[in-house]
This record gives C-alpha cells, sequence and structure tokens, in this order.
C-alpha cells in the first residue's frame, strides 16, 4: 500500500500562483518517489488567504481520512497580516492544529512536521510597509510554532531564511510578486527531504 501524505496550510502550500505540479508538496512527493518511495499523491488541505482558525474549521468540518504516514503544517500568515496577536488566538489554534495532525499521523508526532511562516515582507508586495516590522512579527510567530512543535514532539523546519533571499533574488518569487516561485518550493523541498525520508523509510522497512 502506497504511503500517504497530508499537507495542511494556506497559500504556500496550495501554490497560489504558480502550476499545480509545483506546488512544494507535489515537488516533494517526485523526488521521494524518485528516491524508490512508494508514496500516494498528496492530500492538501490548504486555501489562499486561510487564518490558523480557519484550517482549523476547514479541518474539522471534513476531516481527512487517515492515518497518514507524514503531516505537515505551515499556516499563521495570514494571522500576522491581519493583525491577529501570535500570543494569544495564533498559540492556541497551532496548538489545537498540531493536536489534529499527530492524531492523523496515528498518534505519532515524530511524522509530523511543522514548517515556518515565510517573511512575504521582502517581497514587491510589501513596498511601503514597514518591512522591518513585518520581520519582526514573522520572527516572532515562527517562535511560538516552533516552541509548540517542540512541546508536542513534533519536528520543525526553518524556510523563512530562504524566503528572505527572495529580496536579493526575485526569481524566487512568483508572477504575482508576493508567493514562492517553484524555484524557491524546490529548495524548500531539498530542506524537507532529509526529514521526510527519516519518517517515511521506517514505514518502508517495517511494512
Amino acid at each position: 500500500m502506497p504511503l500517504r501524505f497530508l499537507a495542511l496550510g494556506d497559500s504556500y502550500t496550495i501554490g497560489e500562483a504558480v502550476d499545480p505540479a509545483e506546488r512544494w508538496p507535489a515537488q516533494l512527493v517526485r523526488r521521494l518517489r524518485a528516491s524508490g518511495l512508494d508514496l500516494a499523491d498528496p492530500v492538501i488541505i490548504a486555501t489562499t488567504g486561510w487564518t490558523a482558525a480557519e484550517l482549523a474549521a476547514a479541518f474539522d468540518a471534513a476531516p481527512p481520512e487517515g492515518p497518514f504516514d507524514l503531516v505537515t503544517l505551515l499556516i499563521g500568515v495570514n494571522d500576522q497580516y491581519r493583525g491577529l496577536p501570535c500570543d494569544g488566538t495564533y498559540r492556541s489554534r497551532i496548538n489545537g492544529l498540531l493536536g489534529r495532525a499527530i492524531e492523523a499521523a496515528a498518534g505519532d508526532p515524530s511524522r509530523v512536521v511543522v514548517l515556518s511562516i515565510p517573511d512575504w515582507g521582502v517581497t514587491p508586495f510589501a513596498e511601503g510597509r514597514d518591512r522591518a516590522r513585518i520581520a519582526a512579527e514573522i520572527d516572532a510567530f515562527n517562535e511560538v510554532n516552533r516552541a509548540a512543535a517542540a512541546a508536542a514532539g513534533a519536528r520543525w523546519l526553518d524556510v523563512t531564511a530562504v524566503s528572505r533571499e527572495a529580496a536579493r533574488d526575485p526569481g524566487l518569487l512568483a508572477g504575482d510578486g508576493l508567493h514562492p516561485s517553484a524555484g524557491m518550493y524546490a529548495r524548500w523541498v531539498e530542506l524537507l527531504l532529509p526529514a521526510a525520508r527519516a519518517i517515511l523509510a521506517p514505514s518502508v522497512s517495517g511494512s
């Protein structure tokens, strides 16, 4: 039976402004298949504009049928964009979402990877805004999701540093001047591959 992968998130996971085949979950599956893993197409629960609360509501309305061998969670940029507090609403929501992600991973937190929130403040979309403030707020949100992942026993992956390279390399952005390009998503996949392989390889050897 093929291994199963659930990706939870917002525009960064659904791949706003890139071809569906270039979303990072799709790229990750191709890379894992190329390394010999039998992996089904990713199940993606993500919509552009979602906050953590909206992702949680969507998950509750139509829970995916588990279990999944790998679950990823990338959420929070729209909480920051809308001015929601990272130390209140977001902290509560990310903890709840982590619980759902762990349940979907058959109760195994080591199969869950939380990705950090990219910094949209370096993009042309942020022209005229306080880029330093955006960066500081993104860092604060990421500290919350990093600590939540650690407390839950899940893994955490920093993609924010790569996202900030878009300030110098416009090729890392899609045509909308805001979202990542296929090239940036490929960089994320390179960062995620070691953890994904470590998570999935035991499933193969134990099957």
